[in-house]
């Protein structure tokens, strides 16, 4: 039997690059999947694509009713919710501190802290009921460093981190484990396409060649870090962030015709 095969597993941003993939995997093997996300028609034609074991839920992740309401629609059609990924995101237009409005400020974090936030405050009551289970949280290699013109996503990546930690300490005796994963550069159309009101995507910020590993992450590199953090095979593990970014935080990689 699969181990997914009794999980329910709502994922935000379910149908964007990575959330898609989260959630093609998790079903193949067997989860539940509640597609969850602001844009309802596309996560309306994942759904429909899975099939059986597979629901699509309007959900914006900034506004505490919009989570109850998913909460609730996941118990009703599968029974239980089991695990959680807060993967949703967005990103703000490149500019200097200085040159990035209020608005932008509040907007950016409002998806990628707050809704992380209120993503564990809804889900937490949920993951009880269900006997315990487990949160992901979807950082970034930004959150372990300053990147110019990034102020806004910077920030709350960083509060992600401390967030995953402290949620880890106060659900622990529940069951329930947190954990976060940081991507690096990851080929999505939220890194290769520029954010609403620029021209640049953040893939002209960064050219592979440097890294470890000399390539853009896929989407599938994340999924399978996060099923096995879903999975029990990681029953010890919480409140941990694990790098997933082809070495980029390394530092430039030792070209292979350097002298040894």
């Amino acid at each position: 039997m699969s181990s997914f095969s009794q999980q329910t597993v709502l994922v935000t941003g379910g149908a964007g690059g990575q959330g898609a993939s989260h959630v093609r995997a998790l079903h193949a093997e067997g989860a539940n999947v509640v597609i969850g996300g602001i844009n309802a028609e596309r996560g309306a034609a994942l759904a429909a694509e899975l099939g059986h074991r597979a629901l699509s839920v309007r959900l914006d992740v900034s506004r505490e009713e919009s989570w109850a309401a998913a909460v609730a629609a996941t118990e009703t059609a599968f029974g239980a919710l089991t695990t959680l990924v807060n993967n949703a995101g967005v990103q703000n237009p490149p500019a200097l501190i200085e040159s990035t409005d209020r608005a932008t400020w509040a907007r950016i974090l409002d998806v990628n802290l707050t809704g992380t936030f209120l993503g564990i405050k809804a889900a937490a009551p949920a993951l009880r009921r269900a006997g315990g289970g487990t949160i992901v949280n979807i950082g970034s290699t930004m959150g372990m460093g300053g990147t110019a013109f990034y102020a806004p996503y910077v920030a709350g990546k960083w509060a992600v981190r401390g967030l995953t930690r402290t949620a880890a300490l106060e659900l622990g005796r529940d069951n329930i484990r947190v954990n976060a994963i940081h991507p690096g550069v990851v080929d999505t159309a939220f890194i290769t396409e520029p954010a609403a009101g620029s021209d640049a995507p953040i893939a002209d910020f960064y050219s592979p060649e440097p890294f470890a590993v000399p390539r853009l992450g896929q989407p599938a590199d994340i999924t399978a870090l996060l099923m096995f953090l879903v999975s029990p095979e990681a029953a010890f593990i919480t409140g941990a962030g694990y790098v997933i970014d082809g070495g980029l935080l390394l530092g430039p990689a030792l070209q292979s015709d350097s002298p040894s």
